[in-house]
C-alpha cells in the first residue's frame, strides 16, 4: 500500500499549471482532492513520476451562478461546496443533490467535481445529473481552450476525451429553462458510504400548457462503462402528456438500453430490474417538478 516515488509541484497560477502539464506530459497526474487519485495509486494501478497540485489555484475553484446565464463551475470546486450552494440547490437542485451523495462529508471536503468526473467511473454520482442538464466542459492547454459536451468527455470507463497536455478547468451549465426540472435518484446496497448499483437522472420541459412534454432527457450510470443517455425514451413521451401507461412504456424502454455487468455489487439481472424501478420513479417526480405541483 506505499505510494511510488514521485515528483510534487505546487503551482499558485493557472499559466504555471498549463506549463507543467504540456511539460510533463502523461507522466503527471493532477492532484485535487485526491480521493479517488491515492486509491489508485496506493493500489498501484498507477504511478505517476509526478504530481500536479492544483490546491493553491484559486482560479479552478469556485462557483458562478447568475440568473439568466446558467453557472460555470471550477474543476477544483469542492463537493461539498456545490452540495451546500444555495444558489445550486434553487437552480440545480439535482446536482446539489448527487454532490451531497459522494462518499462521507470528508470526502466531500477534499472531493472536487473535476476529480469526480475525469476519474471516469461508471458509478459516479455527479456526471450523471450534468449530462442530464446539458453541461459543457472547459478544456485547456497552452495552445488555448476548447468547450466539450461533458456526454462527448467521458468515453469509457478511466478514460476521457482529455489529449496530452490538456486539463480539464471549468464547467458550464446552461440556464435552466422555464417549466423544467432535473431530478436525480440512485439505490446502492446501503443508505451511504457505497459504491451505487444504478444511478439516474431525468431533465424534462414542457410546453407552455404546462402538461405536454417538450424535451425529455434521461441519462442512466452503472449500466454502460459511460453515462449512458437514453435514445429510446424520448421519442416515447415528446408530445404526450405523462400517463401510468407511458411510465411504463418509457421505463421499459430504459430497462432495455441498460448493458450492466455482473460484479461484487449486483448481478447484471438485478441492475436491469432497477433501471426500470428507478426510471418509474423519477419520470414521475421529475414531471410533477416540472409542472410545478
Amino acid at each position: 500500500m506505499f505510494l511510488n516515488h514521485f515528483e510534487y509541484f505546487a503551482p499558485k497560477t493557472s499559466r504555471e499549471t498549463l506549463e507543467l502539464v504540456s511539460r510533463l506530459g502523461n507522466k503527471a497526474k493532477i492532484l485535487a482532492g485526491g480521493t479517488d487519485l491515492m486509491v489508485l495509486m496506493k493500489a498501484k494501478a498507477i504511478s505517476p513520476e509526478y504530481l500536479i497540485d492544483i490546491n493553491g489555484v484559486e482560479e479552478f475553484k469556485g462557483i458562478v451562478c447568475e440568473e439568466g446565464k446558467g453557472a460555470v463551475i471550477g474543476a477544483n470546486t469542492k463537493l461539498a461546496e456545490i452540495q451546500f450552494s444555495e444558489e445550486l440547490k434553487a437552480k440545480y437542485p439535482a446536482l446539489a443533490y448527487a454532490a451531497g451523495e459522494v462518499g462521507s462529508s470528508q470526502v466531500r471536503h477534499m472531493a472536487s467535481l473535476g476529480g469526480n468526473t475525469c476519474n471516469a467511473s461508471p458509478a459516479a454520482d455527479t456526471p450523471i445529473p450534468l449530462v442530464a442538464l446539458g453541461t459543457k466542459v472547459v478544456i485547456n492547454s497552452l495552445s488555448g481552450e476548447r468547450e466539450l459536451l461533458l456526454e462527448d468527455f467521458i468515453q469509457n470507463v478511466r478514460k476521457t476525451n482529455l489529449a496530452e497536455g490538456e486539463m480539464l478547468t471549468n464547467f458550464i451549465l446552461p440556464e435552466p429553462v422555464p417549466q423544467s426540472a432535473c431530478r436525480y435518484t440512485y439505490m446502492g446496497r446501503r443508505d451511504a458510504m457505497e459504491i451505487d448499483i444504478v444511478n439516474m437522472a431525468v431533465n424534462i420541459e414542457l410546453e407552455t400548457d404546462g402538461e405536454t412534454i417538450k424535451n425529455v432527457k434521461l441519462v442512466m450510470g452503472s449500466v454502460y462503462p459511460r453515462p449512458l443517455v437514453s435514445k429510446e425514451v424520448p421519442p416515447l413521451l415528446i408530445g404526450q402528456k405523462l400517463s401510468e401507461a407511458l411510465i411504463e412504456k418509457a421505463a421499459e424502454a430504459a430497462q432495455g438500453e441498460a448493458k450492466p455487468i455482473d460484479d461484487i455489487r449486483a448481478s447484471a439481472e438485478y441492475r436491469r430490474e432497477i433501471v426500470k424501478v428507478l426510471a418509474r420513479r423519477l419520470l414521475k417526480e421529475t414531471y410533477d417538478a416540472a409542472k410545478g405541483v
